[in-house]
């Protein structure tokens, strides 16, 4: 199990959140994709992202700027 105490600008509506269950997990990167900030952000696997982001149910317009960033990031790679 991996518990983490998440910080409270990400999380403010538990104390933990078991990362090693895919559905918190899924809605722990979705609440740093919408409320974190570059130093959260920075902590992501940007192809874990990549995976899930057809499935976190963003804001379109968060959803477009996640798309075309990981569509460049491999463009440039």
């Amino acid at each position: 199990m991996t518990r983490i105490r998440p910080p409270r600008h990400i999380v403010w509506s538990t104390d933990t959140v078991d990362l090693s269950d895919p559905f918190q997990r899924r809605w722990y990167i979705r609440q740093i994709l919408l409320h974190g900030r570059a130093e959260d952000i920075r902590t992501l696997d940007l192809d874990e992202v990549e995976a899930l982001l057809d499935h976190l149910d963003l804001p379109s317009h968060l959803h477009s700027l996640w798309k075309r960033f990981l569509e460049r990031r491999h463009a440039q790679g």
